[in-house]
């Protein structure tokens, strides 16, 4: 029997692979082998070979021995996220290694800072060619010590698969962000050879052996990118059947969608689509409300051409200048608009178009067009490959609806690109008179430039509440309805339409009186709006005196300078996220000092509520890794987060503490369900305090959005200063109802009486202990909600910047009792539909 030695790739100390903190190395779904702490940050060749691949984020490698062996080494857990940053490798695939020879660096600081861990584990991938393992223990040393010796196989590679029926799947859409990578890779291989038959992996006209891992990373296959199974044997059907669903979901990747199971030519696996709102009326266009108000036009389509390119590229050089310049264009373009728009004070907008600045420097897009560039193609061709492809393969297929608007802002940045390459000038949209614009999806770009005195509203087939276009059409107060029927692109221009917003529907063909009466109403909703902001600076106070502190929700110093010029009393909620987002590694404790500053400065000695950090698995941060949860939204999230990493809690206490001295501060800490959580967080409060001496007292407050901390609200009211009650979450936790579900959405009302049930109850223990109460979710900026919550006993609204004057009104047109009237009698109600018939609509 043949035994080869493999040599330790690294300095370090050998752990058993069963100890490895990952299923997928753990259960040894790669292959069998060992894993080493490592103490050197060079990663060398355990024995001559040909290097079969190396990842594209630089953090793993394979290769094949002479004997035929095929070993992966993957450098830490979870590095693929880090998207090559830390990362230097020495080899390309096809070179051929002695043992000992350098394969890849790696920074180990960077590494311990911002990865889940440094275990670097060395595998067989192919075990059938291994009748034994016999690894080393204890320290050893690289290029030295010997780490793991192999009793090869008699015969070596496995018997061959039976043949049988041939059996193919329809395409998949990999959902995984970082591709197949070795761990989704070794999951496939490990699934397929469960099975007798020859099971084979297709991306266009290259195939890979599915029980082989080296194989399948052989063919990088990265997001979006579409691939056919291939079972050939006595089993094929089960292999199909069992593995295209697993493919399509991402084979338990961190951060995939599932995707619909895939048909095979076999067996019928049709997948109904997502439902969208329908209706039977064929006047009658339902959609998802956008933008709340009223419009009276004429439908408008806006459909827009393809840039022609060309494939053939001329000298790789030239093409990559092209490109270049390109990009360098777009971005002082990008650039230019952000100051326009700041200038104009509409920070909402010049923050999507900094966004995209973002993307212009994204590593995966560029990694795309310098594949396609050094193959010959020219640079127009390659960039509209790159940004396509992650745009309609990737990002578009996902369920989350914010991840689904970011492709709308990949397709906008990319044609900026794409019309500097080519020369072809991209052209405003130029709309008739009384338009309601319909489209397929509308760019930031195009949502920024209508003219408003043309365009009076618009409608989208796709896109969603939480797109960035959305958010402009907010910021502009113009109508809009997403994720319309299709049939609305069948519309002639010019028939009349009503777009209603509130609603998400949109009307054809709308008889005279009914334009009449719409009309009406816009010119009352105007004098509203007029008589509303005039009167913006007074107190928000009942018709007999009570009053009510209307403050805002921020997500930035220029949300809280313009909340106060319309009349925001305070800041009952800063999303500190903002802080966190899209940067590379997380904020210093002066740099977060430094904004908290300035916004308390903005705001002049009014009130300002900061949210520690909201994050979780659902919405993870680059540099803050987290395994994959099978529910996130009841995970490791809000302050789990800070309590299972206390590094970056403690250092936004510090930041908040020291921007406390001498300004109105109160901290808040979101998704607390237990007392224990509560108690955790004020001890670290107090050391941080203790630790910088500061003499100010910061308030604290808890976000009321589990069910639990309303049920015990009595008990936490006892070890905190104030509530916020957040209703998105409360709601959905207390409904079992995922707000963004296209079939739920709409039954995820904050006015349902079970959750007004656990606001009054909320309200009922706070003031027991001599608490105040506030709500920043959605709900407080509802017109029709504002009398009941005034009624149930909030104190404070912290509302949309925009909605302040409006709420303001609101709160004066009732009396304190007229108000608590409506709270006992929307308590009493048994759906939502009674609730908000209490307070009925008056546009």
């Amino acid at each position: 029997m043949q035994t080869i030695e493999l040599k330790a790739p690294l300095d370090g100390v050998i752990l058993p692979l069963e100890q490895v903190p990952d299923p997928v190395f753990a259960q040894k779904m790669v292959g069998d082998g060992v894993s080493i702490d490592p103490l050197s940050q060079v990663l060398v060749a355990p024995c001559a070979g040909v290097v079969t691949n190396v990842h594209r984020a630089g953090h793993a490698v394979t290769m094949t021995a002479p004997t035929g062996v095929e070993l992966m080494m993957h450098i830490g857990l979870d590095t693929v996220n880090l998207k090559g940053d830390g990362f230097t490798p020495k080899v390309v695939a096809g070179q051929t290694v002695a043992a000992g020879d350098a394969l890849i660096a790696f920074d180990a600081d960077f590494m311990a800072t911002h990865a889940k861990s440094l275990l670097t584990q060395i595998v067989v991938t192919n075990g059938e060619r291994v009748a034994a393992y016999h690894p080393a223990t204890g320290l050893v040393r690289a290029g030295i010590d010997t780490v793991l010796s192999l009793d090869l196989a008699e015969g070596g590679a496995a018997a061959a698969e039976a043949t049988g029926k041939r059996v193919i799947s329809e395409a998949v859409v990999i959902p995984n962000p970082t591709g197949l990578h070795a761990r989704p890779a070794a999951v496939l291989a490990n699934l397929a050879k469960r099975f007798q038959s020859r099971v084979m992996i297709q991306r266009g006209d290259d195939q890979a052996n599915a029980k082989s891992l080296v194989s399948i990373m052989s063919l990088s296959i990265e997001q979006g990118d579409k691939v056919a199974l291939i079972a050939e044997g006595p089993d094929a059907e089960e292999v199909i059947a069992r593995l295209a669903p697993e493919l399509a979901s991402g084979l338990g990747d961190e951060g995939s969608t599932l995707a619909p199971a895939p048909a095979t030519t076999e067996i019928s696996a049709d997948a109904a689509p997502a439902p969208r709102p329908h209706s039977d009326d064929q006047n009658l266009l339902l959609g998802v409300a956008v933008s709340p108000g009223l419009a009276v036009g004429k439908v408008w389509r806006l459909r827009r051409e393809e840039i022609e390119v060309q494939e053939a590229g001329e000298a790789p050089n030239q093409e990559r200048r092209r490109l270049e310049d390109a990009l360098d264009l777009a971005r002082n373009q990008l650039e230019a608009l952000q100051a326009e728009l700041r200038g104009q004070a509409d920070p909402a907008k010049a923050a999507i178009f900094a966004a995209h600045q973002e993307l212009l420097g994204d590593s995966g897009l560029l990694d795309i067009a310098e594949s396609a560039i050094a193959k010959g193609k020219s640079a127009a061709f390659a960039w509209r490959a790159a940004f396509t492809t992650h745009a309609e393969g990737g990002l578009a297929r996902l369920r989350n609806a914010l991840l689904t608007g970011r492709a709308n802002e990949l397709r906008d940045v990319g044609q900026r690109v794409l019309a500097i390459i080519t020369g072809v000038p991209l052209e405003d949209p130029q709309a008739p008179a009384d338009s309601i614009l319909i489209a397929e999806d509308l760019s930031p770009s195009d949502t920024a430039r209508l003219d408003r005195s043309r365009v009076l509203g618009f409608a989208t087939v796709g896109g969603g509440s939480t797109s960035y276009v959305a958010i402009i059409a907010r910021s502009l107060n113009i109508p809009a309805v997403a994720g319309l029927e299709p049939r609305a692109m069948d519309l002639a221009d010019g028939t009349p339409v009503i777009l209603d917003g509130s609603k998400g529907s949109l009307r054809l063909n709308p008889n005279p009186l009914e334009i009449a009466r719409i009309k009406t109403l816009k010119e009352r909703q105007a004098t509203r709006r007029a008589n509303d902001l005039a009167a913006a600076l007074d107190p928000a106070a009942t018709s007999d005196g009570h009053r009510i502190e209307v403050v805002a929700n921020i997500g930035g110093l220029e949300d809280a300078a313009r909340s106060v010029t319309l009349g925001g009393e305070g800041v009952g909620l800063l999303r500190s996220e903002f802080l966190y987002m899209d940067r590379t590694s997380a904020p210093t404790e002066e740099d977060q000092y430094a904004i908290y500053s300035a916004i308390a400065k903005a705001l002049n000695g009014r009130p300002l509520i900061i949210r520690t950090l909201d994050v979780g698995a659902d919405k993870p941060l680059a540099y803050l890794p987290m395994p994959r949860e099978e529910n996130p939204m009841l995970g490791i999230r809000g302050v789990r987060l800070g309590l299972d990493r206390p590094k970056i809690l403690r250092t936004q206490v510090r930041a908040i503490l020291r921007a406390g001295q001498g300004n109105r501060l109160r901290m808040m800490f979101p998704m607390i369900a237990t007392l224990d959580e509560i108690r955790s967080v004020k001890g670290l409060v107090e050391e941080e305090r203790a630790r910088l001496g500061v003499a100010d007292i910061v308030e604290l407050g808890i976000m009321v959005e589990v069910p639990a901390a309303a049920v015990l609200a009595r008990q936490f009211a006892r070890e905190v200063d104030f509530f916020s009650i957040g209703t998105n979450d409360l709601t959905q936790y207390t409904l079992a109802m995922d707000r963004g579900h296209p079939k739920l959405a709409t039954k995820a009302d904050a006015m349902n009486p079970a959750v007004l049930q656990l606001i009054a109850q909320t309200v009922e223990g706070a003031a027991a202990e001599g608490k105040w109460v506030g709500v920043c979710g959605g709900l407080a900026s509802d017109s029709q909600a504002v009398p009941i919550l005034v009624g149930l006993g909030v104190t404070e609204l912290s509302v949309s910047v925009s909605s302040i004057p409006a709420v303001k009104a609101q709160v004066r047109v009732r009396s304190l009792p007229q108000c608590q009237d409506l709270a006992e009698q929307a308590l009493a109600q048994d759906s939502v539909a009674a609730v908000r018939a209490l307070v009925p609509l008056d546009y």
